[in-house]
C-alpha cells in the first residue's frame, strides 16, 4: 500500500461510509444502493483490519490531525489497539448485516420505496459509530454521537409497523436527554481545562481535580453514556427500539451501538480521568457493580416472560450490557478483558440471532415464540443457528460467550468477590430458561398452520448465509480465541498502564 494512502487510513474509515450515504438518496435504485452500502461498509472494514494489523505490529497508537491542524487546537483521530479492535468489530458486523437480503415485509419491515433512505441512514449511523471510536476529541464524540443517533432514529422510524414511530420517538426523547447530559459534562471540563483533546484534558486535570466542576462534569458524562449504553435502569428506550425496528436496523444496532458507548466509557474513565480518580476518589464501582448485577438478573428475568422473539432478544441485551459493565466495575485485568472481549462476542452473537429470527419469521409466519413450534423439523438449519446463538448467550464451553464469562468469573475471584462469580453463573441459568422456551417450542411442539403465510419452502441462502456467518463466528472465536481474546487482553494492558502512568489524579 502506498505510504501516502496508508497515512490517511484513520480518516478513510469515517469518510467511506459518509460519502456513500448521500449517493443512496440521489440514486434511488434498490440494487445500486444495496451494493453501494455493502461496498462502503466492506471498505471501511478492510481499512479497519489494516489499522488493526499496523497497531498490533508496532504497538504504537496512530495519530491523524484533520486538516493538518495539530492538537489540541485541531481535531485529532487516534487509533489504539482497542479502538482498531472496536472499529473492526462494528464494520464487520455492519457488512454482514447489509448482506442479509430481507424477503417480505415480515422480515424487513420496509416498503420498497424507502429502501434507499434506509441505506443512507444506515451508512450515516455507521459513520457516527466509527467516528466516535476514532476521534480523540471529547466534543467530536458528541458530534458523531448525534450523527449515529439521528440516523438510528430514522432507521427505526422507517419500519412499516406504526409502533416503529412510537419506538423511534421514545428513543429520540431519551437519547436527547443522554446527549444533553454528555454535552454538559464536556462543557464543564472545557471550562476548567480550556481544551477538548482527551490527552490534553488528562494532562491538565490533575491541577484542577479539587474543583467541584470536575466531579460534576464526570457525573454528567457518566449519565449521558449510561443512557446510550442502556445501563440499568436507564434502558427503557432499548426494548421497543429493537423490537419494532426493521430487521437489519435491529441487528446492526444490537451488535454495535451499545458496544461503541461502552468503548467511549472506557476511554473517558481510563484515558481522560484515570482509574485512580474514578474508582478511588469518586467510587464509581460502588454504583456500577450493583447496577450491573441488577441488569444481569432483571434483563434475563424479563426476557423469560416475553412472547415476541425480538423483545426477548432485546431484554437479553440489557443483561449482556450488565456483563460488560460488571467487568469494568471489578477493576482488574481479567475482568476488564472479559468485558472488552464480550463487546465482540455479544455483538456477533446478538446480531446473528436477530437475523436468524427474521429469517425464521418469514417461514413461520410470525415473531412469537409459539410461531417457532416445530421449527426444528420445518427449518432445521435456521433453527440450529438459533440454538448455537442461544448457547453462546448462555456461555456454554466452546462458544464465544463462555470465553467472556470465564474471564469475568476469574476477575471476580481475583477481586476477592466469589459471591459475584456465583451470581454470574446463576444469571447464566436464567439465560438457559429463556433460550429453552424457544428450543422447547421448536423441538417438542407441533407446527400450527398460519393463514396468509407460506407453509412450505426453504429460507433463501441470502438470508441464511449472513446470519450463519455471525453465528458461526460465535463458535469459531469460542475455540480460536487469540484474535479476539489476545487483542482484548493487550488492549486492557495498555489501558491500565496508560491510566497508571499519568492520566490518573
Amino acid at each position: 500500500m502506498p505510504s501516502s494512502l496508508q497515512q490517511h487510513l484513520p480518516v478513510l474509515t469515517v469518510l467511506v461510509p459518509m460519502l456513500a450515504a448521500p449517493l443512496c438518496v440521489l440514486i434511488p435504485n434498490r440494487a445500486f444502493t444495496r451494493v453501494l452500502a455493502i461496498l462502503a461498509s466492506a471498505g471501511s472494514f478492510a481499512v479497519a483490519l489494516a489499522l488493526l494489523a499496523s497497531v498490533r505490529e508496532s504497538g504504537v497508537p496512530i495519530h491523524y490531525a484533520l486538516g493538518g491542524w495539530a492538537p489540541p487546537l485541531g481535531i485529532e483521530l487516534r487509533i489504539t489497539l482497542l479502538s482498531a479492535f472496536v472499529i473492526a468489530t462494528i464494520t464487520f458486523i455492519s457488512t454482514v448485516v447489509l448482506a442479509f437480503e430481507a424477503r417480505g415485509l415480515s422480515a424487513s419491515g420496509l416498503p420498497e420505496s424507502r429502501l434507499n433512505l434506509f441505506y443512507a441512514a444506515y451508512l450515516l449511523a455507521l459513520t457516527g459509530l466509527v467516528g466516535m471510536v476514532a476521534t480523540n476529541d471529547l466534543f467530536n464524540v458528541f458530534v458523531f454521537l448525534e450523527i449515529s443517533s439521528l440516523a438510528s432514529y430514522s432507521m427505526i422510524s422507517l419500519g412499516k409497523d406504526r409502533r416503529a414511530l412510537v419506538a423511534a420517538y421514545s428513543y429520540l426523547l431519551i437519547g436527547t436527554v443522554g446527549a444533553t447530559f454528555y454535552l454538559l459534562g464536556v462543557g464543564l471540563l472545557y471550562q476548567v481545562t480550556g481544551t477538548l483533546n482527551m490527552l490534553d484534558i488528562a494532562a491538565r486535570l490533575p491541577e484542577v481535580a479539587h474543583l467541584r466542576s470536575v466531579a460534576v462534569g464526570f457525573v454528567f458524562l457518566m449519565v449521558g453514556l449510561f443512557i446510550k449504553l442502556a445501563v440499568f435502569p436507564l434502558h427503557q428506550w432499548l426494548p421497543n427500539a429493537y423490537t419494532h425496528a426493521p430487521a437489519k436496523a435491529a441487528a446492526m444496532l444490537a451488535g454495535t451501538a451499545t458496544k461503541v458507548s461502552y468503548y467511549v466509557l472506557l476511554r473517558v474513565i481510563f484515558t481522560v480521568f484515570g482509574a485512580a480518580f474514578v474508582f478511588g476518589q469518586l467510587g464509581l464501582a460502588r454504583v456500577l457493580l450493583p447496577l450491573s448485577l441488577l441488569a444481569m438478573f432483571v434483563g434475563s428475568a424479563a426476557a423469560i416472560y416475553q412472547t415476541d422473539l425480538r423483545r426477548l432478544l432485546a431484554y437479553s441485551s440489557i443483561a449482556q450490557v450488565g456483563y460488560m459493565t460488571l467487568g469494568l466495575s471489578l477493576q482488574n485485568a481479567d475482568a476488564l478483558t472479559g468485558g472488552v472481549v464480550h463487546l465482540f462476542n455479544h455483538g456477533v452473537t446478538k446480531s446473528g440471532l436477530f437475523l436468524i429470527v427474521a429469517a425464521m419469521a418469514t417461514r413461520a409466519g410470525g415473531w412469537s415464540v409459539d410461531a417457532m413450534a416445530g421449527a426444528a423439523k420445518s427449518m432445521p438449519i435456521a433453527f440450529g443457528g438459533f440454538v448455537l446463538g442461544g448457547l453462546s448467550l448462555i456461555g456454554v464451553p466452546g462458544t464465544a460467550g463462555f470465553v467472556s464469562k470465564w474471564y469475568l468469573v476469574r476477575g471476580a475471584l481475583e477481586a476477592g468477590k466469589p459471591w459475584v462469580a456465583f451470581l454470574i453463573l446463576l444469571s447464566s441459568m436464567l439465560a438457559v430458561v429463556y433460550v429453552w422456551r424457544v428450543v422447547e417450542a421448536g423441538f417438542f411442539q407441533e407446527p400450527q398452520a398460519r393463514e396468509g403465510f407460506e407453509a412450505s419452502g426453504r429460507i433463501p441462502l441470502n438470508m441464511l448465509v449472513p446470519a450463519g456467518v455471525l453465528l458461526l463466528a460465535s463458535l469459531v472465536f469460542g475455540i480460536w480465541t487469540e484474535p479476539t481474546l489476545g487483542t482484548a487482553a493487550s488492549a486492557v494492558e495498555y489501558l491500565l498502564s496508560f491510566s497508571n502512568s499519568g492520566a490518573s489524579m
